[in-house]
This record gives structure tokens, C-alpha cells and sequence, in this order.
């Protein structure tokens, strides 16, 4: 067991069954840390998947995954000089580590310390402007040179303006999709780019995994959680951009915004941000002033540190109408686990637990700030 708030070191056969773990069917972020913390680590865990989920009230078996393709995404990853890294490990980024469920495995490529560096993402739109163009490149050199690394989600317009400019200080690229599958294919030599340029690219989707329009949300909030704040610098009113903003904003991130005239379109966006308390910026400075303050200070992981000790917590006696109470008290509308706990007068443990369960079996939402409900 590793001390709160120092690394925890993985063999390759624990890193391996991490990387099962989280690939397995109704696995997400949260779900593997119960999973991993309750049963000592992911290998005990994975061999308790279908029960969990049976008791959840899943109507099929789970879908563990299938060794020979978790086989197959290590033999990719060595051909393309990538490497898994885990949530807890020394060389998780620790501003990501400190984000609500944050991605337990990183596919990463590339030189992942250049991470370890305060980070500010700036996002906008694909079809951006030359003005918006040439303003991208221009902040993130100048952040560039003031020590900070470029965050961006590698795609067309704003993203790859930013990656461009801060090739030589450092940039990092986060893939909707599996490292293979690069999108938009046009932007394949700046992604070479940056891994060659010593920055990296990272995902957390597996080896294989052709991206979709629900993946880019999933991309954003890495996108947010990497960086100490986050820029848009054009943006229609519905767009990715403002997804990676309001996701920031509720991480607690900084918020910045590049004001533009009301005829275009592309400045609603911005504009919009501003309104609602971004700070707005015309210059680097503007963005500086206002992260420097926060500069080496990520906040602290919100969960309890991993605990790979291969030592199962003893299993809560959970009786059925005790179970049955604590389902009965979920509906549509998200609550607090800590109102569950208090609602049910069960300890915190068995609640936890048949959350667990009804995760699992798909029967569980999770939303921001703890909360759950039951899915439609």
C-alpha cells in the first residue's frame, strides 16, 4: 500500500490489468478506483465483475475484456513508441490527477514531462478566422516562452494554430480517439511535430477506437483538466469550445475569453464568456497575470489515493431490503451520495457498494459533484 500522496509503482501485469479493467464493460472512472480500492487491485477485480453486475440487475453477463485484445493494444503501443501510464503513477500529470474522475490509464506518445509544466489550453474554432489564426499563434508563444505548456485537442483552425506556435516550448495534443487513429488526418505531419518537437500526445480511448461525435466532450474535459486554465479565442455560441469552457469553469479552472466584434458569428462565443465573468484578454499578459498566482499549485486529488496491495477489504454484509431501501431511494433526479447515506441510514460503505453494483450493470448515471441517479 502506497502512503496518501505519494506514487504508487505497477508491475507489468498489474499495468496490464489496469488496462483490462478499464476497457471492461460499464467501467468508468469512478467505478475503477472503487473497484481497484474494494478488491485490493484490478486483477481480484476484474475476476468480480459479473457477480457485481448480476447483483446490480444487469440481464446479461458483463463484457470483461477479452486478454487477447488488451494483448493487442500493448503490441501496437511498443510498435508506435507509446506507453500506458496510471492515475497515482509519478508521471501522471497532477493537475489532471486532481480533476473528478480522471481517466485511470493514458495512452501517451511522446514526452509526457513536458506535462509536469503549469499548462494553459487554448481551444476555438476549426473554421477560425486568419485574425483568429495569427492571435492563437501569437499568446501561445508568448506563454511558450513564459514557461507554459500549450494544451490543445489537436484538431483543425485554433487547436493546430496553438500546437504550431509552441513546437519549440513545449505542447501536448489529446486525442478523441486511440493514438492510431489521428484526427483530422490533414493534421498527421503536426502531430509528428509535436512528439518529435519533445511534447506528446495522449489519450485515454484505446488503441483501435475510431473517434465519435460523443467522444470530443470526453476529449474536452482532458482537455480542461491538464490545464490551469483554459483560452477560447473563437467560437460559434454551440460549440465544443464552450463544452471545454463550462467543463473548466466546474473544475475550478480559469476561464479566459478573446473579445470580438458582434457581426462575426464566430465571436458569440467569446462574447458570451465574457458576459456570464471570463476574463477577458487582448494580450498574454492578461493571461499570466491571472494564472501566476495558481502556477505549481494543482489542488490536491478529491478521492483517496489508489491501493494496489492485493488485499481485499472485507465484503459488507449488505442485507436485501437494505439493498432494496438504497435502490428505492434512486430516481431520475441526481442526488448526493452523502443524502443517500444520510436518507438510508446505512453506512457509507454499503451504499457505496450497490452503486457499484448498479454501475456495473448499467443501470447508474454519474454526474458532476458526486452526484447519481438512476438511468432512464
Amino acid at each position: 500500500m502506497s502512503e496518501a500522496g505519494s506514487a504508487i509503482v505497477l508491475s507489468e501485469r498489474q499495468r496490464f490489468a489496469w488496462v483490462r479493467l478499464i476497457r471492461s464493460e460499464n467501467v468508468g472512472p469512478v467505478g475503477f478506483r472503487a473497484l481497484v480500492n474494494r478488491f485490493g487491485g484490478a486483477e481480484a477485480a476484474l475476476d468480480a465483475l459479473p457477480e457485481l453486475a448480476a447483483r446490480g440487475g444487469a440481464k446479461r453477463r458483463i463484457a470483461v475484456a477479452d486478454v487477447a485484445a488488451i494483448e493487442a493494444e500493448f503490441a501496437t503501443a511498443a510498435r508506435m513508441k507509446a506507453r500506458f501510464v496510471c492515475l497515482g503513477e509519478a508521471d501522471y500529470p497532477k493537475a489532471l490527477a486532481a480533476m473528478e474522475a480522471a481517466p485511470p490509464v493514458l495512452a501517451v506518445m511522446g514526452e509526457i514531462a513536458t506535462l509536469h509544466r503549469s499548462c494553459v489550453a487554448i481551444v476555438g474554432a476549426r473554421n477560425a478566422s486568419l485574425s483568429g489564426i495569427k492571435f492563437a499563434k501569437s499568446i501561445a508563444q508568448e506563454l511558450g516562452r513564459a514557461d507554459f505548456c500549450i494544451v490543445s485537442g489537436v484538431a483543425r483552425g485554433i487547436d493546430a494554430a496553438a500546437h504550431e506556435a509552441a513546437l519549440e516550448t513545449g505542447t501536448a495534443g489529446v486525442f478523441a480517439g486511440g493514438l492510431d487513429k489521428p484526427y483530422p488526418n490533414e493534421n498527421r505531419p503536426l502531430m509528428r511535430r509535436i512528439v518529435d518537437g519533445g511534447g506528446c500526445l495522449l489519450t485515454e480511448m484505446p488503441f483501435g477506437w475510431t473517434p465519435r461525435a460523443i467522444d470530443f466532450p470526453r476529449r474536452n474535459r482532458i482537455v480542461a483538466g491538464l490545464s490551469l486554465g483554459l483560452l477560447v479565442v473563437e467560437a460559434a455560441r454551440r460549440s465544443g469550445s464552450l463544452i471545454s469552457a463550462r467543463l473548466a469553469g466546474e473544475m475550478g479552472r480559469l476561464v479566459f475569453a478573446v473579445p470580438g466584434s458582434p457581426l462575426d458569428p464566430r465571436a458569440g462565443g467569446p462574447n458570451g464568456l465574457i458576459k456570464d465573468g471570463a476574463i477577458l484578454v487582448t494580450e498574454a499578459a492578461d493571461v499570466i497575470e491571472a494564472i501566476r498566482p495558481l502556477d505549481g499549485r494543482a489542488p490536491s486529488a478529491p478521492f483517496a489515493q489508489f491501493d494496489e496491495a492485493d488485499t481485499a477489504l472485507p465484503d459488507e454484509d449488505i442485507a436485501e431490503d437494505q439493498r432494496a431501501r438504497i435502490i428505492e431511494a434512486l430516481g431520475p433526479s441526481p442526488v448526493t451520495v452523502d443524502d443517500l447515506v444520510d436518507h438510508i441510514g446505512a453506512g457509507a460503505g454499503a451504499v457505496q457498494l450497490v452503486l457499484l453494483e448498479l454501475t456495473l450493470a448499467g443501470r447508474l448515471e454519474r454526474h458532476p459533484g458526486g452526484r447519481v441517479s438512476l438511468s432512464a
